[in-house]
């Protein structure tokens, strides 16, 4: 808590970072405490985070930040898991299902996985949307329940309470209206709050790089990432990060209801292999920082995977044996020449998607669970004159046109094979 002796403005912490000076750990504590019950106004603290977007944090600082960030919100007790706890968090790209195949996958090793989750905003999907195409699913879970099912089945996927670093949910409303948005301290801070806050005793991150992710420079990727990992240390979460490639749409579905069923298919032994091997790559760091001698390619064979994750799916609420909604229409985009895919805009595939309507402009947007899209060929494929190369699928014809036009140029075919392209880019482990 901050010093009864110490007196705090905040137009005077304001000016300390505007003038490019460090925050004491008190005037951290004291703007985040008063910001969060709304005594310090939106105007002062929009004016601090650009100063932080301008002059930075230094490590002391950033960890002060998101301590005080967490210390505004409740802290969960995940001990009666009964299993070491390992989590993972994705910085967002297209196609990016991982979440849906990884988690059942490391519970089925003997971890206890709390995935929480956020919804999509733009290009990039939202995993507790594509969830939420399985009927009778739940989102919300108490932390008595979260427990619960950590302890029976192993893994959840499941919405962040309001309790969780409540200064966070302030910010980034904040963040995203005023320019901001771009900071890696506030980056770092925001995922890392909340990821601690969780009470995992471990974290894998997997931070996308490329132009269909949030960051498309591998440098500023891999800055962010070491700075997230310094984080977790500094707060006892061990942590690790993979830097990995969203240049090109991660698997061949993307959407909500279809990317379920590419997740299960995974699941079952089998779906794209960019995406069998990221998901696997990000299960192997989690059970290695779990202590957890397993191998998840073989709970994918095995069947152990998709029992874990019809048990998860049922103990929130979804009908495991529903059939997933499907959209009423199609449209094939085609080759236009014979030859080889040699690039696939990731970041042109999102949007199309998301106007078709399974993403949102707004937070308080609903989605559709059936518009989709899948990629029947990418970069290195052989492809004829006239062979599909995308199909798009939605419910409402009117939004078609406005896809379509987002994909125009949105794939090149060249006369030869790309050179491969690694999907692990890099690791950070401090």
């Amino acid at each position: 808590m901050t010093d009864v002796h110490e007196v705090f403005d905040a137009v005077d912490v304001i000016r300390t970072k505007r003038d490019g000076r460090t925050l004491t750990d008190g005037q951290i504590r004291w703007f985040l405490t008063e910001y969060t019950a709304g005594r310090v106004a939106d105007e002062q603290a929009a004016a601090l985070l650009m100063a932080i977007l301008w002059r930075g944090m230094d490590p002391r600082e950033l960890d002060q930040w998101t301590a005080a960030m967490i210390a505004t919100g409740e802290r969960l007790d995940l001990s009666g898991a009964g299993r070491p706890t390992v989590d993972k968090h994705s910085t967002g790209g297209v196609g990016d299902k991982v979440s849906l195949a990884l988690v059942p996958l490391v519970a089925a090793c003997g971890a206890a996985v709390p995935q929480l989750s956020g919804r999509g905003l733009g290009h990039t999907g939202g995993t507790l949307d594509k969830m939420e195409a399985i009927p009778g699913w739940r989102a919300r879970l108490d932390a008595d329940e979260m427990v619960r099912i950590l302890r029976t089945v192993g893994g959840v996927i499941c919405a962040a309470g309001p309790g969780l670093a409540p200064a966070d949910r302030k910010l980034y409303a904040l963040r995203d209206v005023t320019g901001t948005v771009e900071s890696i301290p506030l980056i770092a801070s925001s995922i890392m709050s909340k990821k601690i806050a969780e009470g995992t005793d471990a974290l894998v991150l997997d931070v996308k790089v490329g132009g269909g992710a949030f960051m498309s420079d591998v440098g500023q990727a891999r800055l962010l990432a070491e700075t997230m990992v310094s984080l977790g240390h500094a707060a006892g979460v061990r942590t690790t990060a993979l830097l990995t490639a969203m240049d090109t749409p991660l698997g061949r579905a993307v959407g909500n209801a279809v990317e379920v069923t590419e997740a299960e298919e995974v699941l079952a032994g089998g779906g794209p292999a960019d995406l069998v091997e990221v998901t696997l790559a990000l299960a192997r760091e989690m059970l290695a920082l779990a202590g957890i001698d397993a191998d998840p390619d073989t709970v994918r064979h095995d069947g152990r995977g998709l029992r874990t994750w019809r048990a998860m799916v049922a103990a929130q609420g979804g009908d495991v044996a529903a059939t997933l909604p499907v959209a009423s229409l199609r449209h094939v985009v085609r080759s236009p020449s014979t030859g080889f895919v040699t690039r696939l805009d990731a970041r042109a595939v999102g949007v199309a998607v998301w106007r078709l309507g399974a993403g949102r402009a707004r937070k308080e947007d609903t989605v559709s669970t059936t518009a989709g899209l899948w990629c029947h060929a990418k970069p290195g494929d052989a492809v004829e004159n006239g062979q599909p190369v995308l199909e798009l699928a939605v419910d409402d014809p009117s939004r078609l046109p406005d896809a379509l036009a987002a994909l125009d140029g949105a794939f090149t075919i060249g006369p030869e094979p790309p050179a491969p392209v690694p999907l692990i880019l890099d690791r950070i482990t401090a």
